[in-house]
């Protein structure tokens, strides 16, 4: 199953129980919201679980593509990603938190035909201010899904004070071997959809209040589910990534993560400039700019002679069309181009500051501090442009 037909399969499964499908499409958030990028399916909905009235009804579904830093470092490994699109599902104070779980194993079940005996859950075990969420752990008995209780590992709430409640995470097994051991004891155990029962909104001082109107919102990773259903090992083994590589590697010959990250930063890249950001110093732009010269920096480290214009259009091509955005190859490129200009230009100011005597010997995190903020130098550039000794 296809990275677009997964996606049809979920959503025309909620179309046909009365969901509405909303807009997913731009990494930016609504106008007014103090954060840079969406980060979750439900980041522009948090309005509607705590009350508001939303105009497409109580029954929503979407897919949102989001963009994270705070996992930029693990980039490379074969899970995380920058950018991702997430498959949402919402009742905004409709139906509970059993008809949800009962429609997401149904769905799992015969939508993507994962075996049942390949299904694992957890659920909220209760805790000092809050029992255990015995509507879920009943739910799965009678559907006969292995259930395993836990803490803080299925409480969701977004951020110290807002809307949060208890959730259940489904797994799915992935070793060669027969299932075995539970979520928290086996990593072959992969989760791959969290049900949130919003049932409440905690308060400055710590208490729960009872929200008026409990809503549910469902999330699922849709590369981390094609993973999944395609037998791979690695989000960058599936058709999403087959495009970049099959075609960068015979360009540039790039050991596994630094081809993984490339991949992951360059795809980044095409979609935030295709969602109409640009490079800059600040906000939105400087996170593209820091996301170009880290896949910069990465390529050139055993070739400083690699460089941008040899990036095949099917790429860009293929990256914009998934996302369907306005923006065409062209203009990207030309982005990517001006941008890794100015990066060259950078790399000569560095090199030859670097190499003065007041960087000889061991840095400090003040000279740092001062190499990023008054040379725009940041710390994993620093290390590869210091000369050896």
């Amino acid at each position: 199953m296809d990275t677009d037909r997964t996606v049809r399969v979920f959503t025309d499964f909620y179309r046909e129980r009365g969901h509405h499908l909303i807009t997913g499409s731009t990494l930016l958030p609504p106008p007014g919201d103090p954060v840079l990028f969406t980060t979750s399916g439900m980041h522009p909905l948090t309005p509607h679980l705590e009350g508001l009235p939303h105009p497409r009804g109580r029954r929503l579904v979407n897919v949102q593509r989001c963009l994270r830093t705070t996992d930029l470092d693990e980039v490379g490994d074969s899970t995380h990603l920058t950018v991702f699109e997430m498959l949402g599902s919402w009742s905004l104070g409709d139906y509970g938190h059993s008809r949800s779980l009962r429609w997401g194993y149904e769905l799992l079940r015969d939508g993507f035909g994962i075996p049942h005996d390949r299904l694992h859950v957890t659920v909220f075990g209760g805790d000092e201010q809050v029992g255990p969420d015995l509507e879920s752990l009943r739910t799965w008995e009678e559907l006969e899904v292995p259930v395993e209780r836990t803490g803080d590992n299925n409480w969701w709430s977004n951020g110290p004070v807002g809307p949060c409640g208890p959730d259940s995470e489904i797994f799915v097994w992935t070793g060669d071997v027969p299932p075995r051991g539970t979520p928290t004891t086996d990593p072959r155990w992969v989760e791959i959809w969290n049900h949130v029962g919003m049932r409440y909104r905690r308060l400055e001082d710590g208490s729960l209040r009872p929200l008026e109107r409990p809503g549910i919102d469902t999330g699922m990773g849709l590369e981390r589910l094609v993973t999944v259903l395609q037998g791979r090992d690695s989000v960058y083994g599936t058709d999403v990534f087959e495009p970049w590589l099959r075609l960068l590697p015979p360009l540039w010959p790039l050991d596994g993560p630094s081809l993984r990250l490339v991949s992951d930063h360059l795809r980044a890249a095409v979609v935030m400039i295709g969602d109409g950001v640009r490079p800059s110093s600040t906000g939105r732009g400087y996170v593209l700019r820091r996301v170009v010269r880290r896949l910069l920096t990465t390529l050139r480290r055993d070739d400083p002679s690699r460089t941008l214009r040899d990036l095949p259009e099917e790429l860009l091509r293929h990256t914009l069309d998934h996302f369907r955005t306005g923006c065409g190859p062209g203009l990207v490129r030309d982005v990517l181009l001006e941008e890794e200009r100015r990066f060259d230009r950078l790399l000569e100011r560095g090199r030859r500051l670097l190499s003065g005597p007041r960087y000889r010997g061991p840095l400090s995190e003040e000279d740092y501090d001062y190499l990023h903020d008054t040379h725009g130098l940041p710390r994993d550039l620093v290390l590869e442009l210091r000369p050896e000794g």
